[in-house]
């Protein structure tokens, strides 16, 4: 079974798409009729690629029993230079003189900062300049350091599109009729915000009112951009139901291969077309190849792929990804096995990671989560995560109640030590006494694993050489891999301490966590004497 994706196929496959009205065809013509200053075209015509086509297709076609657009919000997700902004601002054009103009029209070019909502203001000015009858009713506005609008005079319309941005302020009680939002994921936090609330309410008390969202991949998965990605990203895979916003997310699919040229493309319909330089995105790919930055940078940009953290992680997940078998569990029976325990403090999720060490030295790696069954739906929204649908499919175990059931951890942790052969359980005392004392007192071989800085340090930093040296195993558990992805990682410049944390408040990172302990126990343990068995060692407790 194919994994889910949110691969825009529609976009490429020519199937048919309702326009019962003609307007799909309408803005086609309309668009195809404007001119810009870029075309290589006869009489510098705009260039409306096929794939460019059937979006704007997707968006005006579509009516529902009262002839009204069904789309209402467009998310188009897409890297850098493939011509999103040209596009959009051409779009704006078809709203504020063409054949979707209205009456009085409101039209609003929304970024982080003027000078970025400025780029989308230039790009539909130029259209206008270069055609003589669309100069004969508009009237632009373009001061350097005061308003940028553009003021349609056509008898009986009179629309204004103007400028504004996330760092400045736009009163409320507008009611724009087209709205295009660039670049979200710069836009601050509380302002933008806002202002995207002031957009949203404002489009919605305006019939057939259009939200375009335009934006390259941001980072974090918090704060209202993220938000807005992964509720576009749920209508993609289908997992929510709502005809009037059209994702349209040009990315890189879970499991991809960022090196591989037939995923740049698949992301990057304008690399065809000569949009971007195809042999500089192959230099670039050489220099990233050893350096994780640009790695994660080339990710980003030219990929479209949302990090969940920051440049910061624990380790390459292409790496880590690319390190999935499927280990018979009658081989693992024979392997030593050492299993971690992250027992949580707030009672609200704990993991236990087990790792088997091969007689090469790789490592195979499970994990399993407790999660509390109560609020499971709201917990689920929170953390974002398909705790319903993992616990369905026997990923995660489910409490009852409202907190971690401790004994159901202890039963399996039992379970593991009666079924494996493991040599040590770490956990810290600290947040697991009782669990510790009672697998003690029936003679299972508890290891004490203070969670300090030094020791995690250390153990963080086996559990990234494990994974960057290629010797890790895991059965691409797509819980582990999430709490893998939330983890950012630090290093502290006097003492070099390199310490995990969360990228954002909700994002669990247990079992990345139960995995450093596990795995590094396992890579340690066959020594006579490790580090942890230094009480110097043992007593530093660094913040």
């Amino acid at each position: 079974m194919a994994a889910p994706s949110t691969f825009p196929t529609w976009v490429f496959d020519n199937s048919p798409i309702p326009d019962p009205l003609g307007h799909g065809e309408r803005a086609v013509q309309f668009l195809r009729a404007l001119r810009h200053i870029k075309s290589d075209q006869p009489g510098r015509a705009f260039t409306l690629y096929n794939w460019q086509e059937r979006i704007v297709r997707a968006i005006y076609g579509p009516r529902d029993a009262d002839g009204d657009r069904i789309v209402r919000r467009v998310f188009f997700f897409i890297p850098r230079g493939n011509r999103k902004t040209t596009l959009a601002a051409a779009l704006s054009i078809l709203h504020l003189i063409g054949p979707e103009k209205v009456p009085g029209g409101e039209l609003v070019f929304a970024a982080c900062d003027k000078k970025q909502a400025g780029i989308a203001f230039k790009e539909a000015t130029n259209i206008i300049k270069l055609d003589k009858r669309l100069g004969a009713v508009t009237k632009i506005i373009d001061q350097r350091n005061a308003a940028k609008e553009i003021e349609s005079h056509i008898p009986g319309f009179d629309s204004k599109l103007e400028v504004v941005s996330s760092d400045g302020a736009r009163q409320n009680g507008g009611t724009p009729t087209f709205a295009l939002c660039d670049e979200i994921h710069a836009w601050k936090e509380a302002a933008g915000q806002e202002m995207w609330e002031v957009l949203e309410s404002g489009v919605s008390k305006t019939r057939n009112g259009l939200i375009v969202t335009a934006t390259t991949a941001g980072r974090g998965a918090e704060g209202f951009a993220a938000d807005q990605y992964a509720y576009a990203r749920d209508v993609a895979m289908g997992k929510v139901h709502d005809p009037s916003v059209l994702p349209i997310l040009f990315e890189m699919q879970d499991g991809d291969d960022w090196t591989d040229e037939t995923v740049w493309h698949r992301c990057n319909p304008g690399l065809q077309y000569g949009f971007q330089d195809l042999k500089d995105l192959r230099n670039k790919v050489n220099r990233a190849k050893n350096m994780p930055s640009a790695a994660y940078g080339f990710q980003q940009y030219h990929l479209n792929k949302w990090h969940g953290n920051s440049r910061d992680p624990l380790f390459d997940l292409a790496t880590y990804d690319a390190r999935a078998f499927a280990d018979d569990d009658a081989d693992l029976d024979q392997l030593p096995a050492y299993i971690g325990v992250d027992m949580s403090q707030s009672g609200d999720l704990t993991a236990v990671a087990i790792a088997f060490r091969h007689a090469d030295g790789q490592v195979t790696l499970r994990n399993t989560c407790f999660v509390p069954e109560a609020d499971l739906a709201g917990r689920a929204h929170r953390d974002r995560a398909p705790y319903r649908e993992w616990a369905d499919a026997g990923l995660i175990q489910l409490c009852p109640g409202g907190v971690i059931d401790q004994k159901q951890v202890e039963d399996h942790v039992r379970d593991l030590c009666a079924r494996y052969d493991v040599q040590e359980i770490a956990v810290d005392p600290a947040l697991a006494r009782v669990l510790s004392q009672n697998l003690s007192d029936d003679g299972l071989p508890v290891f004490t694993h203070p969670q300090s800085a030094v020791i995690m340090s250390e153990a963080t930093g086996n559990l990234i050489r494990t994974v960057h040296g290629e010797m890790i195993r895991h059965d691409a558990d797509p819980v582990l891999r999430l709490h893998f992805d939330n983890v950012a990682v630090s290093t502290n410049p006097q003492s070099g301490l390199v310490r995990m944390h969360k990228q954002r408040s909700t994002g669990r990172i247990d079992a990345a966590v139960a995995s450093v302990m596990a795995v590094s126990r396992a890579v340690t343990a066959h020594h006579k004497k490790s580090r942890y068995s230094d009480p110097d060692v043992l007593g530093l407790m660094l913040l």
